[in-house]
């Protein structure tokens, strides 16, 4: 237990010290270029308020739809040392099919073609 207090204390003051040292140790020397809403220093070329495609945001929800996947196959190696690993392969399986079957359909619709 005191090693375990000991080791509790050392992270947390070095915590606060680390802290409190990135308040006081940054020179602050705001210029025009710094607050400017660009930092690169161009001027902005064109409205901001323009929309974005639509087609960015279909691409973006399947990239995380089908990086979630991952996520979810990833105990399928595990699922091996449970009594029935019969179960385990049937719903990774069944998932597969249903992400395969979404990328045709969307892929079949056009959905996937970044230009018109």
């Amino acid at each position: 237990m005191n090693l375990i207090m000991t080791m509790l204390a050392i992270s947390t003051m070095l915590s606060s010290v680390l802290a409190l040292l990135s308040f006081w140790l940054p020179q602050m020397s705001p210029d025009t270029e710094k607050l400017s809403p660009y930092e690169c220093g161009f001027d902005p070329l064109g409205s901001a308020r323009l929309p974005f495609s639509l087609r960015f945001f279909l691409v973006a929800i399947l990239f995380l739809l089908f990086d979630l996947e991952i996520a979810l196959l990833l105990p399928l190696p595990w699922g091996n040392q449970l009594p029935n690993p019969v179960y385990t392969l049937t719903w990774a399986t069944i998932i597969l099919m249903l992400l395969t079957m979404g990328l045709i359909y969307e892929w079949l619709q056009g959905g996937l073609e970044w230009a018109e």
